[in-house]
């Protein structure tokens, strides 16, 4: 099967088209800026790669065109037919406690999304635009979705509720959601499977550490608790958002600095994290250069605030699980980034989890094993592919069907 995987931001469309038999990437790129006045269009393929062409692309629905003709053009495309497109799966956000698995997508999706929006209110709309703009486009085609929210959805509610009054969850669903599902669904069967291991008997521990970071903790192949909570906020330290604080520091800011609602979102999810710490960047990469190159006193502060939130996740949540077998590093910092594993995992030995050195500063791509001889836990990098895991569940949803 070959399936079209879509990811609908509010001004961007990324593309993934997979052949399932050997899981290869035919073609791939983003559509960006839609709707500003000089959009930009991206398509590569074995063959060929053609970046940031400036495009007038109006809205999704012409973007969605603009990737199928790509698709379809006699010299550099990769089908002939718009019907070799057997199938498309979005990444979606947000559907409450509905869905605790991928689903083939109707109308009573759409709607339960739309009920939605106000807990995702920046990605169920963009996620809407897309179904609609593939409906118009290619509308005798399958669509499937994969909620970022589902795979948490097994939670226990003891991991799940805020202590605030009960009616607080009962009426208006504030809970704990978690985010990054599908991350982390796949790098935890993948590190099963690699390590030729039955999955129900496994206690993993999933680090997904890119600019937005997420760490969870899965017993027996589900998911019992993750970092992230109501929103994306909470948690650990990420490139722009502050993760874990006193919920009391948004009412001081907005009642002693006389500073607005908007004004504190902006700065708890745009300026924090590893920006706002460092004064440098939100970036792990100029982050890693400074501490490096410059020894860089506010670099290194920052990232020792950074590691030391993870490890203090992998601690708790090796607690709630009584062990842990298997630790995974993934996410483009948590993959690229040595000096972070190596901090993090320093002076874990209590928990059986021990760095090899030499192996974690090695550089090579695919899932790595990076444990001392005398570790008990597994440590392994693994590169995620959402859009691999989504595709997959596309063609599962629908061999069923």
């Amino acid at each position: 099967m070959k399936v079209l995987v879509i990811n609908c931001g509010s001004s961007s469309v990324k593309y993934q088209f997979i052949n399932l038999e050997t899981e290869n990437v035919l073609a791939d790129g983003i559509a960006e800026r839609i709707g500003e006045d000089i959009s930009l269009f991206t398509f590569k393929s074995k063959n060929f790669t053609r970046k940031k062409e400036k495009i007038l692309i109006e809205n999704h629905e012409k973007a969605i065109q603009i990737i199928i003709k790509a698709l379809l053009d006699r010299e550099n495309g990769v089908i002939q037919d718009k019907f070799e497109i057997e199938a498309v799966g979005h990444r979606l956000v947000h559907a409450g406690e509905h869905y605790s698995g991928s689903v083939v997508i109707n109308e009573h999706v759409v709607q339960i999304m739309r009920e939605c929006v106000a807990l995702a209110p920046l990605h169920n709309p963009a996620n809407i635009k897309g179904i609609e703009a593939m409906n118009s486009v290619l509308p005798k085609i399958p669509q499937c979705g994969v909620f970022d929210t589902a795979f948490h959805q097994t939670m226990p509610s003891k991991a799940y509720l805020y202590a605030l009054p009960y009616k607080f969850y009962t009426k208006d669903k504030i809970r704990r959601y978690g985010f990054h599902g599908t991350s982390h669904k796949y790098v935890s069967r993948f590190a099963a499977e690699y390590l030729q291991k039955d999955i129900k008997a496994l206690k993993i521990i999933t680090c997904h550490i890119g600019n937005g970071a997420s760490i969870t903790a899965i017993e027996g192949g589900k998911s019992v608790d993750t970092s992230m909570g109501f929103t994306p906020l909470e948690g650990l330290m990420m490139g722009t958002r502050c993760g874990d604080i006193d919920p009391a520091i948004p009412i001081y800011l907005m009642k002693e600095k006389g500073m607005g609602p908007d004004l504190v979102n902006i700065i708890l999810n745009k300026k924090s994290g590893m920006i706002g710490l460092s004064e440098i960047s939100n970036d792990m990469r100029e982050i890693e250069d400074e501490i490096i190159k410059n020894k860089n006193p506010k670099a290194i502060q920052a990232h020792e605030v950074y590691a030391y939130k993870i490890k203090k996740y992998i601690g708790s949540y090796t607690a709630v699980m009584n062990g842990l077998d298997i630790l995974v590093f993934t996410g483009g910092v948590g993959e690229n980034m040595p000096i972070l594993r190596e901090l993090v995992c320093d002076n874990l030995d209590y928990l059986g989890i021990k760095l090899d050195k030499k192996e974690n500063n090695q550089f090579k791509a695919g899932i790595l094993e990076l444990q001392a001889k005398e570790s008990k836990v597994k440590v392994l990098k693994i590169p995620t592919n959402e859009e691999l895991m989504i595709a997959l569940e596309t063609q599962r949803l629908l061999q069923k069907t």
